[in-house]
């Protein structure tokens, strides 16, 4: 029996594949716009660097297939490389052989012989599936408040426009370095997170809903997620807050919600935790965090990201 892992090209990605995985990995979207979002995505400035999609076969046979994301993780005064693995899908003939163990075995090897520190993942089935192969179980929770508990103060809150981007990366980096470790962005990631937000790709309900509060020139702060009446809730993907301006991000998540009941989503990172209420914490039963240390640099932030308890180590703006 002959195997190898062999990347597949965009279109034929798109083509052959995506119509097979839609049920799984398309979410809201119908399938001509899955296949054409996912394509773009891979002909953006980020995808032409840093995304590729691969195949796994068997005798000649496509047995499993699988997105691959690479990404820079910032750890203290270190830089790791990581390879974000998405979308592992094994078609139903052939599903229970253990091809997409085999497939994701040979990719850590790729990625380890490459030089990255890190393989992760967030996974929405049989998380155990994973552990088998050396990936483990990071802190994946989300918290639902209810919006009344918030104060109304009286801001100028504004929809985010296309001029507030530089700034809403300013306040971002600004704030990560604060934290021990975080997924770095560059002009390419950013860009890829744009275009996913655009897409509302990473959403089964609700509307864009981006808002931020200027002061002067400066921005003291933004939320990126959307508005789901459908379930009462305004959806959080990320917040952000200049320096010394903490104080915005209650009134920032108020406002967003609005006259809906609940704010909820992925539990923040450090920093951006402590400017909640308390509110309900639960883990999560999908997008479960999830990462393989591929060399020892690799383990040590392993360590320390399984460590965190008051807090989950990304944003959801973060997933793959």
């Amino acid at each position: 029996m002959s195997t190898r892992l062999i990347e597949i090209p965009a279109d034929a990605f798109a083509r052959e594949v995506l119509p097979l995985s839609a049920k799984l990995w398309a979410g809201r979207r119908d399938l001509a716009t899955y296949q054409r979002q996912t394509t773009e995505v891979a002909r953006s400035p980020y995808g032409r660097a840093n995304y590729a999609t691969f195949g796994f076969e068997v005798d000649g046979m496509r047995v499993a297939s699988c997105k691959r994301y690479l990404r820079t993780i910032r750890f203290g005064t270190k830089q790791l490389r990581a390879a974000g693995i998405g979308a592992v899908f094994t078609p139903e003939d052939y599903r229970g052989c253990g091809y997409a163990s085999a497939m994701l075995a040979t990719l850590l090897d790729e990625r380890r012989a490459a030089g990255d520190d890190v393989a992760y993942l967030f996974s929405d089935i049989r998380p155990q599936f994973y552990g088998a192969i050396g990936f483990v179980e990071l802190p994946s929770r989300a918290i639902s408040l209810r919006a009344d508990a918030l104060p109304t103060t009286r801001v100028a809150v504004e929809r985010l426009e296309a001029k507030d981007w530089p700034a809403v990366q300013r306040t971002f980096a600004a704030r990560e370095a604060e934290r021990p470790w975080g997924f770095e962005r560059n002009a390419q990631v950013w860009n890829w997170v744009r275009l996913r937000i655009k897409h509302g790709s990473e959403h089964t309900a609700g509307s864009e809903t981006n808002l931020v509060i200027r002061r002067g020139r400066t921005l003291a702060g933004y939320v990126i997620g959307v508005r789901a009446p459908e379930h009462d809730a305004y959806v959080v993907d990320e917040f952000g807050w200049g320096d010394r301006d903490e104080d915005v991000v209650a009134p920032l998540l108020r406002a967003a919600a609005g006259d809906l009941r609940r704010i909820v989503g992925w539990l923040p990172p450090d920093r951006a935790r402590e400017l909640l209420p308390r509110g309900a914490v639960r883990k999560r039963k999908d997008a479960i965090f999830m990462a393989a240390p591929l060399t020892k640099a690799g383990k040590a932030w392993l360590d320390a990201a399984h460590a965190s308890s008051s807090a989950d180590g990304v944003w959801a703006t973060d997933h793959v």
